[in-house]
């Protein structure tokens, strides 16, 4: 199932299941009690989704950032991970959320 966000002012941002519902999740449109098929992020919610969103990145560069330096302590190699992260897969979603901002227009979304 994919995620499809939408937009008068931008092209269509569209996420695999998972990714789009971990994006949600953030920025409190979807839970397990809650599942969101289908919404809508009004421009008034949107500089909180942006920064739930960005919150959400540094957490997880701090983690990894933490178990790299762990790895350093314990003398453990560390293995090259090519994995892409909240970052990359959100910020197209982050980008569309700005420009909605900026003409004060909806963004929906549907599967």
């Amino acid at each position: 199932m994919l995620y499809q966000f939408k937009s008068k002012v931008t092209g269509n941002v569209i996420m695999l299941q998972p990714n789009g519902e971990q994006v949600l999740q953030i920025i409190g449109k979807h839970s397990a009690a809650d599942p969101s098929t289908k919404g809508i992020l009004l421009p008034e919610q949107m500089p909180q989704a942006l920064a739930d969103l960005e919150a959400a990145i540094a957490r997880e560069n701090a983690a990894r950032a933490e178990a790299l330096a762990q790895a350093k302590v314990d003398h453990v190699p560390v293995a090259e991970t090519n994995t892409v992260g909240l970052r990359q897969r959100a910020l197209p979603l982050m980008e569309m959320i700005r420009e909605c901002h900026k003409a004060n227009e909806v963004i929906t979304w549907g599967v």
